[in-house]
């Protein structure tokens, strides 16, 4: 993985985020979860964060040069220089593009594209059911992964929360983003040959396991 870019596909509540950071501690790169980055600035009212929860709130997707300004500014970054894997990017073609262009940048960077596959039945339980961790960010489902007690991290005992975009309408909007919006990108690198379908059914840990003895084989 030393200067490359690991990069998570698939829809909403695939396990991106869970899958990135689990492979991230392994691998010893950053995980870089653009989602992440926009709902701290969010937190902190920025003009910029502000304007990204708004559409988000509501399950669409933030504007490419929004989601372009973030990626670079963060790939700028000492820890980035042997590799990082992205999380929530790119999602349009037009992202994609940016991406390659910015790849051509660093000489000896290269993209692996893993695509995370799951039916949108699981998605909505998924994300229905998705709380996170008010301060380590740790990511539980009360279907499928529950906390040792109600609304508790595991690990710091801090306040789980559920996204304003995780219910139902939303998860719904976005799906419909997904589907006009990313399925052409995965078009794209599939015909690129850069695209690697993973199956994201099954436990985190099971899908992490596949994940790594995917990586061992590149």
């Amino acid at each position: 993985m030393s200067s490359h870019m690991l990069i998570f596909l698939g829809p909403p509540g695939a396990g991106k985020g869970t899958q990135a950071r689990a492979v991230s501690k392994e691998l010893g790169v950053p995980h870089i979860s653009t989602g992440d980055i926009l709902r701290e600035a969010g937190r902190k009212k920025t003009g910029l964060g502000l304007a990204a929860k708004t559409r988000m709130d509501k399950g669409d997707l933030v504007p490419d040069d929004v989601m372009c300004r973030i990626v670079e500014e963060r790939l700028s970054e000492l820890d980035c220089r042997e590799g990082a894997i992205l999380d929530g990017f790119p999602r349009t073609l037009g992202q994609a593009q940016f991406l390659d262009q910015l790849l051509q940048q660093r000489e000896g960077d290269g993209a692996l594209l893993l695509n995370l596959q799951l039916e949108p039945t699981q998605v909505i339980k998924r994300l229905t059911g998705r709380r996170v961790c008010s301060e380590c960010g740790e990511i539980y489902n009360i279907y499928l992964n529950p906390p040792h007690q109600d609304g508790v991290c595991n690990k710091d005992g801090s306040e789980l929360f559920q996204r304003p975009d995780d219910n139902e309408d939303a998860i719904r909007q976005r799906l419909l983003a997904y589907e006009r919006e990313t399925v052409p990108l995965i078009d794209y690198y599939r015909r690129k040959n850069a695209l690697h379908d993973i199956d994201g059914n099954g436990e985190p840990e099971a899908i992490t396991e596949r994940l790594l003895n995917f990586l061992k084989r590149t």
